[in-house]
């Protein structure tokens, strides 16, 4: 891939949805999905795939818009040669421009007080050794290509967070027991640094229980930061979170958090994002089974700050996650579609709202 994206200008093909008071059924591009948001929530569509892109995973704000990561079912190691695609949106959901990364695009993230877009692609492993990161200038359309080695036996990078003037970033599909599924991340000029956080086999302490065990991570995906300043990993196929306090730091503490649906007896639950509640207006959420991206409101006072929100990608929930127990409570279902039998597969999750000085 060429070290400069051109981004090519839309026509505003896409406004948003009018607001559903409390469920609706939408045809993909060859499924549909029932979603219903359990009240006082409402669910809308914000935006939906298109020809020549589907899949919406990662989602992440710019300024005054929002950009989302369609996989377009491209190889997840980056094998097929295929490329991903992203679009960007205003915060009504009205299209306005896209662009192309190679691979299988499932992390975003915008560089605080940057206009620097970094796209993680490939979370698989890297067969090819293609650019596995690539940095855009969202205002000059300027890129740079970064190779991440391995450091698990052959997997890939899934997420990124930047956190007190640090990169952290994590290092999917380990091929087995005492590798890093964590680590922190550094660019010189053209080439990286990688150094180890967390090791899938490292100690820690149940939340719920307050115990000491040792982590069994298989599936290290997503990241984000709590409210408390946490870097919180999702190890997404063993239906934990991870949360790491003062990383990379002598004083860092691992605390792991077991995911549960409220059945009786509870039921392990995947999930595949975590978001914290702001001050932001709304929240975003996309369905790669039902090929779309659900804008989800809490009237008539908002979302309460710091509450935590989790999709399931597996059980086709969206819910309030107990940061105490890790009972997640649905506040979005779904139901199976009657062709596929297919619930809804939620991936990323994202607070929007507008922001001022823009």
């Amino acid at each position: 891939m060429s070290n400069r994206e051109t981004l090519e200008s839309l026509p505003l093909l896409l406004p948003a949805a009018a607001l559903l008071l409390c469920s609706l059924i939408l045809p993909g591009l060859t499924e549909a999905q029932v979603v219903a948001a359990q009240p006082p929530y409402t669910i809308s569509v914000f935006a939906k795939s298109a020809n020549g892109y589907s899949k919406p995973d990662s989602i992440v704000q710019w300024r005054n818009s929002v950009l989302v990561g369609y996989g377009n079912g491209v190889a997840k190691d980056g094998s097929d040669g295929k490329s991903s695609t992203i679009v960007q949106y205003s915060l009504t959901g009205t299209r306005q421009r896209m662009f192309s990364v190679q691979g299988h695009n499932d992390g975003l993230r915008i560089k605080p007080g940057t206009n620097e877009l970094w796209a993680i692609q490939n979370e698989d492993g890297n067969p090819k050794k293609e650019a596995n990161l690539v940095i855009i200038d969202l205002e000059t359309l300027a890129a740079k290509s970064y190779v991440i080695p391995s450091v698990n036996g052959g997997g890939g990078y899934d997420d990124v967070v930047f956190k007190d003037d640090q990169v952290f970033i994590t290092a999917s599909n380990p091929s087995g027991t005492h590798y890093p599924v964590l680590v922190r991340l550094t660019l010189e000029e053209n080439s990286v640094i990688t150094e180890t956080v967390l090791n899938n086999d490292d100690p820690a302490i149940n939340i719920s229980t307050g115990l000491p065990v040792t982590l069994s991570l298989t599936d290290p995906d997503s990241l984000a930061i709590d409210s408390r300043g946490n870097l919180v990993l999702d190890s997404q196929g063993d239906s934990e979170l991870v949360f790491i306090r003062h990383p990379f730091t002598k004083d860092q503490a691992v605390g792991l958090l077991k995911i549960t649906t409220p059945t009786n007896p509870p039921t392990p639950t995947t999930v595949d994002d975590t978001a914290f509640a702001s001050r932001s207006a709304f929240l975003l959420a996309s369905d790669i089974n039902g090929n779309t991206v659900y804008r989800i409101d809490s009237p008539p006072f908002g979302f309460e700050p710091g509450v935590s929100y989790s999709g399931s990608d597996t059980a086709g929930i969206i819910g309030v996650l107990d940061l105490d127990n890790g009972v997640l409570t649905p506040i979005v279902t779904s139901t199976p579609d009657p062709k596929t039998n297919n619930l809804s597969s939620f991936r990323g999750l994202l607070f929007v709202g507008p922001r001022e000085d823009e």
